[in-house]
C-alpha cells in the first residue's frame, strides 16, 4: 500500500490594500486654504463696516447693524459737493505724483551709482541714507515750519512736497539698490558693444529689467504721500495746500445737525479707490520677474 503525502495547505491571501491617495505636492493642505480664507475674512472686515458705514443716513448711522436697512448715496452726494474736499483732493494727487516723480528720478539714478560704481565708503553711505527713513516726522515739522515760514512756503504745495521727499528718496535709494545689483553686469556691456552710451544703457536696458523693483518704490511713495498727515496739517492752514487726509480731519458733514460720520466714511471710501487702482494696475509689474525679457544663453 502506498502512502500518499498530505498536500500542504494555503494561507490564504490577506486582502489588497487599496493604495492611499496622495495630495499632490503643489496643492496645499486645507487647513492653509482656511487660514488664508481667514486672513482674507480679517482684512476685509474694518472695508466692509466702512462701506456699510457710509451707506446710512439719520438715525441709522447710531445702529450697529451689519446690514444696511436703507443704503443710500447722500453721503457720497455731499462730500462730491463740497468744494473744500475737491480742493484737498486736487491738492492730495499733485503732491502724491510729484513725490512719486521725483523720488523715482532723483532715487533711480542715486541708486544706480551706488550698485554699479565702485567708490569708497559705499556702506556708510548706504547706512546713512537707510537711517534717515527712521526719523520720525515730528523731529522735523517744528523747524520746518519755522523755516518754511521765513521763506514763504508755509501752506503750499511746494512746501509739503520738499519734507516728503525727505523719507521718500532714501526709502527709494535703498530698495532700488538692491534691484540693481541682482541684474547681471553683461547686459550693459552688451549694451556698450553695441554703441550706446552709460546713459542709454541704463534707459533701455537697467530701467526696464528694474520694472518691478520701480513699481514697488512708485506705490509705496504714492501711499505715503497719499495718506501722511502729521506734516500736513503742520505746514498748512487753509485749503488752498490742505491735502485729504488733513481735510477729512476738519470735515464736519453737510449739516450741523446731523453726526459727520456718515460723510467722514464716504470720504474715506473715495480716497482709498486711487490707492486700489494703483495696485492693481502695478500688479504685474510687480509679481513679474526681475530680468523677464532678457536673453539667456
Amino acid at each position: 500500500m502506498t502512502l500518499t503525502e498530505p498536500t500542504p495547505t494555503t494561507a490564504p491571501a490577506p486582502p489588497a490594500r487599496s493604495p492611499r491617495r496622495r495630495r499632490p505636492r503643489n496643492q496645499p493642505h486645507p487647513a492653509v486654504w482656511i487660514g488664508v480664507g481667514a486672513v482674507v475674512l480679517f482684512s476685509l472686515v474694518p472695508v466692509y463696516w466702512l462701506v456699510n458705514t457710509s451707506l446710512k443716513t439719520g438715525g441709522e448711522l447710531s445702529r450697529t447693524g451689519l446690514v444696511v436697512h436703507r443704503p443710500s448715496l447722500s453721503n457720497y452726494i455731499s462730500v462730491m459737493r463740497d468744494s473744500g474736499f475737491l480742493i484737498a483732493l486736487r491738492n492730495s494727487a499733485i503732491v502724491s505724483v510729484s513725490t512719486t516723480a521725483l523720488a523715482l528720478a532723483f532715487g533711480s539714478f542715486a541708486a544706480y551709482a551706488l550698485a554699479r560704481l565702485r567708490m569708497r565708503l559705499k556702506f556708510i553711505i548706504l547706512a546713512i541714507v537707510l537711517s534717515v527713513t527712521t526719523f520720525p516726522g515730528i523731529a522735523i515739522a517744528a523747524p520746518t515750519f519755522k523755516i518754511w515760514s521765513s521763506l514763504g512756503l508755509y501752506n503750499t504745495l511746494i512746501g509739503l512736497i520738499i519734507p516728503y521727499l525727505t523719507f521718500a528718496l532714501p526709502l527709494a535709494i535703498y530698495t532700488l539698490v538692491s534691484f540693481f545689483k541682482d541684474i547681471p553686469a553683461e547686459l550693459e556691456e552688451s549694451a556698450y558693444v553695441d554703441g550706446a552710451t552709460p546713459f542709454q544703457a541704463f534707459i533701455r536696458v537697467i530701467l526696464p529689467l528694474a520694472a518691478p523693483g520701480i513699481a514697488t518704490v512708485a506705490i509705496i511713495t504714492f501711499i505715503f504721500a497719499w495718506n501722511e498727515f502729521l506734516l500736513a496739517t503742520t505746514l498748512t492752514y487753509s485749503t488752498d495746500a490742505r491735502t485729504v487726509p488733513v481735510a477729512i480731519a476738519f470735515f464736519t458733514g453737510s449739516s450741523e445737525f446731523e453726526q459727520p460720520l456718515g460723510t467722514i466714511t464716504a470720504a474715506s471710501v473715495i480716497i482709498s479707490i486711487p490707492i486700489v487702482v494703483l495696485v492693481l494696475v502695478f500688479q504685474r509689474r510687480i509679481i513679474s520677474g526681475l530680468t523677464s525679457g532678457a536673453v539667456k544663453g
